[in-house]
């Protein structure tokens, strides 16, 4: 298994993946938004999102991110696995490889999401996302459309998106490793590097040293 950020090569998935999504909502009986496969290839296009595959080659899961009121919010969404790979961790993997490019790319966002799937929260929950209200994520109608799709938009709605089956959960950590400027993260690893080099040479000064002591004199 492996994954990666998804590129324009991977477009010939996009259909194959809102099959997958649709036929998630269906055995699920909860809500999920319909994806359009040319939204999916735009992000592939725009590598705003990554694409698993099994140890045959063949597509295994996908998720992607999409950014709102001048990048301050980035939502990772869309995360879906392959039925018979949902007990494999790839999903964790995916998480994991998503949470890590929006960081990235975002590095001054926070990320957001909203879902109706345990696994999902726990995901997020042990990445370091909070529960939040609807009210401290983004507040974008291009957002809130998204969800049109799904059998529990009139719910949300006569809410006035306030609330809705879904959780909300947001990661507003902006000081983290990721957060580190690129020039910053280098000189990191080159310390790192230089402090490496030198305890292999002490240490193997001192087995030199120490062997040499043990060695018997000769008269």
């Amino acid at each position: 298994m492996y994954v990666r950020t998804a590129n324009s090569t991977d477009t010939q998935y996009a259909d194959e993946l809102c099959i997958w999504y649709e036929d998630s909502a269906k055995q699920r009986k909860t809500g999920i938004a319909k994806r359009d496969p040319s939204y999916i290839q735009k992000k592939m296009e725009t590598e705003n999102a990554i694409i698993a595959f099994d140890n045959d080659g063949l597509l295994a899961g996908f998720s992607y991110i999409e950014t709102y009121e001048e990048e301050k919010f980035v939502v990772n969404s869309g995360l879906i696995v392959r039925p018979d790979m949902r007990d494999s961790g790839i999903g964790r993997k995916i998480k994991m490889a998503i949470f890590k490019l929006s960081r990235t790319k975002f590095p001054n966002a926070k990320i957001f999401s909203i879902t109706t799937s345990l696994a999902v929260m726990k995901m997020n929950y042990n990445l370091g996302y909070k529960p939040v209200t609807f009210s401290e994520i983004t507040q974008s109608d291009d957002f809130w459309k998204g969800c049109q799709g799904c059998k529990n938009y009139d719910i949300l709605m006569e809410n006035e998106r306030k609330m809705c089956l879904c959780t909300g959960l947001v990661y507003d950590n902006l000081n983290d490793q990721f957060a580190q400027p690129k020039s910053k993260q280098i000189e990191l690893e080159l310390q790192s590097f230089r402090e490496n080099i030198t305890m292999n040479k002490y240490s193997s000064l001192l087995n030199f040293f120490t062997k040499k002591s043990k060695k018997k004199p000769k008269y």
